[in-house]
């Protein structure tokens, strides 16, 4: 077995595990990722992650994506952006972020049972009932002084987004079509007054009416007046869907609608291009003309054609009797036209 693996390998790059059952410590020697795969242990929850920034700086959308984003930062209003997945959907929020300076997206994603209310803060009642119950009586029998109630309201990515600043911030719902049927009517009053209050805030005596709360991104605890938050810039909202469901006519009004296409030929090579040099784009036209002709007959995402490209022109790249056989794996399709 080890002979037929050494010498279906002679470069001896590309098999890190082996099957062989013996001992290595070639994990240690890893060739660089793929630029869209690269982590770092300097990633806070603050800060734009390796990744989401190689894509940003990547991502080549086409005219009509650059008149629509436009047209909803002018107009104050949501982007509805529908696409299939892997269409760069996501990545455009990251994109204009990084384009405008805006810092890092925040970022909401949607399933089944987001609410409203996760999206705008949350509150820790038991977390500050069991600190008070700790810290006990004081020394004259009264009831211990509760803690700071700002240490147990945490702002969601919405109720962050509409905190008053300089500047918008990015806000990036993520795939609201798997949202429960109320979510999309529940968002329209706060996007169309740009505030919203916190109940437990609201409730607390005058001499405590600003408390300092925290927010989505870990950044420093921010000042919140007599419970409510006033956006002063609208901030930019990106919201994806794959279009699994339709939305309530009344929330379609209020937002602007971008389909995004599968990239042509030319925007493939782009893309490739941006994300791996010009070397790989040189490379890459037989690579695209395949993908071009398998997404005709099911549905392939543009990271499947960069994993392809990347396998293909790395230089840990398989030897060509297993090329082949890789990329037709890499490159198998995520659906195919009527399937169930």
């Amino acid at each position: 077995m080890t002979t037929e693996h050494d010498h279906s390998d002679p470069s001896g790059t590309w098999r890190i595990y082996r099957g062989d059952s013996r001992p290595h410590d070639r994990v240690r020697r890893l060739p660089q990722p793929p630029p869209w795969r690269r982590f770092s242990p300097d990633d806070g929850a603050g800060g734009r992650r390796q990744r989401d920034l190689q894509q940003a700086i990547s991502y080549r959308p086409d005219e009509s994506v650059i008149d629509r984003v436009n047209a909803a930062i002018l107009l104050r209003r949501p982007l509805l952006v529908t696409g299939k997945p892997g269409s760069g959907k996501s990545t455009l929020a990251h994109n204009v972020a990084y384009e405008l300076g805006l810092g890092s997206v925040l970022y909401w994603p949607i399933t089944s049972t987001t609410t409203l209310e996760t999206g705008l803060y949350d509150y820790d009642a038991i977390g500050r009932l069991h600190e008070t119950s700790l810290r006990g009586a004081g020394d004259d029998g009264r009831p211990p002084e509760p803690p700071d109630i700002g240490r147990y309201i945490r702002l969601g990515p919405l109720g962050t987004a509409l905190l008053p600043g300089d500047v918008p911030r990015v806000l990036l719902i993520d795939e609201l079509d798997k949202s429960n049927i109320d979510l999309p009517n529940d968002l329209l009053n706060v996007f169309e007054e740009g505030r919203f209050t916190v109940l437990e805030l609201q409730r607390l005596p005058e001499e405590q009416s600003r408390i300092h709360v925290m927010t989505a991104d870990g950044g420093p605890r921010v000042p919140i007046d007599r419970g409510e938050v006033r956006c002063g810039n609208f901030p930019i909202v990106i919201i994806t869907s794959n279009g699994e469901r339709e939305f309530p006519p009344a929330f379609l009004r209020r937002c602007v609608r971008l389909v995004i296409e599968p990239p042509g030929r030319e925007r493939l090579a782009e893309i490739i291009e941006a994300h791996l040099g010009v070397d790989a784009r040189a490379a890459s036209d037989r690579l695209i003309e395949d993908f071009l002709a398998r997404r005709a007959d099911g549905a392939l995402a543009t990271d499947q054609l960069l994993n392809a490209v990347y396998l293909a022109t790395s230089g840990s790249r398989p030897p060509e009797t297993k090329l082949e056989e890789i990329l037709n794996t890499v490159l198998r399709p995520i659906e195919r036209p009527g399937a169930g």
